[in-house]
């Protein structure tokens, strides 16, 4: 069983942000949510708990955490790594194995974390890697017969020190019994006066306990520090993204300018992504579908072969197959479109159902509306659904016809058959099969002349 403990108490002052740094989002998703998802994973797996140290914050931090189902443990006063483990342990827990993970360390591998648990049976191990530029991490101290015997912290090691190559991930696998026994003989004897779990190897190699390294990937230890990090983990994250599906058979005609943002994306077969498409998890989206160029999706469901045109925005909405929407449309929250309709140029649609084959092909507006089947709503059509203090419903029958320029004053029912007659106002029900008609007395003025302005 695993006791897992994600490290989010730090301030992230590099930062330069009120937000705490493990909210800061990677790839469309808090840095923190990925090292939880991991964890997660690790438990579904062998058993166990997760627990996150917080303390920064942590009326920010807290809430996200409890969100996702995990308990927040409160380090009150940021007195280093040693300290937050520490606060975070569970006497209760002597029989399990304790996983040491941090907030800002978001893409550590599973394979990884596997091969150090293995190592961290019995006796500390620590995952580390070698890379080309360790400014910052914390150097692997190792003896004459390369068994590792401490670590160093980049501000308090030596000129050669600072030219060792293979740096501490910070992360650390050990029986929890260990690590009960080790904590409380930690000193803060350095130039932060905080107590470093760095400091558990020597600990434990002077215990007598063996210190067991497990080479890690680069990536797995790629922490954030900085906004600049941050950029660079995301063309990383992006990257690995889009390539996994071209892979799968999705065509990006430009992946550079595409972004694949959050965990759930999931795109079939023989669909083509055009240029500068932004997609915002959970999206789904059929086969042989096509995502014009600027569009912007959150939260979408799209169905087979269905086309959206350049520039369009759907947000909590889902769209049937065989469908056309767009260019410049605007699908907003709880808008189902069916198999079929088509949705054009400057409308926007809101909490709206729209039933199979119904229209509504330019410059409209509908809101809070059910509609039925093979409707065909008019150039400049309006549901009138807010009356100032609550939103109030607009429901049109099959095979209705509306002319250009309506306003539907809601609430108003349309049965199945009505006709509206272009430019008309309908305040109140219609029955079915019967045209609608609302409108002023027109009047033809002769002799009339229009003003025109001085030449003066």
């Amino acid at each position: 069983m695993l006791n897992i403990v994600i490290l989010a108490a730090g301030r992230g002052s590099r930062m330069n942000s009120s937000i705490p740094k493990v909210l800061h989002h990677l790839a469309g998703e808090p840095l923190l949510g990925y090292v939880i998802r991991i964890a997660q994973q690790l438990t579904d797996q062998y058993g166990g708990t997760v627990r996150v140290v917080t303390g920064f914050a942590s009326d920010q931090v807290d809430p996200y955490v409890e969100s996702l189902g995990l308990e927040a443990v409160h380090q009150t006063e940021q007195l280093g790594t040693g300290h937050a483990l520490q606060t975070a342990l569970d006497r209760q827990l002597i029989g399990y194995q304790t996983l040491v993970l941090y907030g800002d360390v978001p893409l550590v591998r599973l394979a990884d974390l596997e091969s150090l648990l293995k190592a961290g049976s019995k006796s500390l191990a620590v995952l580390t890697a070698t890379v080309s530029d360790p400014s910052g991490y914390g150097r692997i101290i190792r003896d004459e017969n390369n068994s590792i015997i401490g670590i160093v912290e980049h501000q308090d090691a030596t000129e050669q020190q600072r030219r060792i190559s293979e740096i501490n991930s910070g992360i650390y696998a050990a029986p929890t019994a260990l690590f009960n026994e080790l904590l409380p003989h930690l000193a803060n004897e350095n130039s932060q006066g905080e107590y470093y779990l760095t400091d558990c190897v020597q600990l434990s190699v002077g215990a007598g306990h063996q210190v067991t390294g497990v080479t890690g990937s680069e990536t797995s230890i790629m922490g954030v520090n900085d906004l600049v990090q941050l950029a660079e983990l995301n063309q990383m994250v992006q990257a690995d993204r889009r390539e996994a599906l071209m892979r799968s058979g999705v065509s990006l005609v430009d992946p550079r300018t595409v972004f694949i943002n959050g965990p759930t994306i999931n795109i079939a077969s023989d669909t083509v992504i055009e240029p500068q498409v932004t997609l915002n998890s959970p999206v789904i989206i059929g086969h042989n579908a096509t995502i014009g160029f600027g569009s912007h999706l959150t939260d979408a469901n799209i169905g087979d072969n269905t086309v959206i045109k350049p520039y369009t925005v759907v947000e909590s909405a889902s769209i049937g197959s065989q469908a056309q929407v767009g260019p410049f449309a605007r699908l907003r929250p709880g808008t189902t479109l069916s198999d079929a309709t088509h949705v054009g140029n400057f409308c926007e649609i809101k909490n709206t159902s729209v039933g199979e084959g119904s229209k509504v092909n330019h410059l409209a507006y509908i809101g809070d509306a059910t509609m039925g089947r093979d409707v065909n709503i008019g150039a400049g059509t309006i549901t009138c659904n807010y009356d100032g203090a609550s939103k109030n419903k607009t429901t049109i029958g099959n095979d209705v016809f509306i002319g250009s320029n309506t306003s539907l004053i809601a609430p108003v029912v349309l049965a199945d058959g009505v006709t509206t007659g272009a430019g008309s106002v309908i305040t109140m029900d219609v029955e079915a099969g019967k045209l609608a008609l609302s409108r002023s007395k027109q009047i033809n003025v002769e002799g009339y002349k229009r003003p025109k302005k001085s030449k003066d």
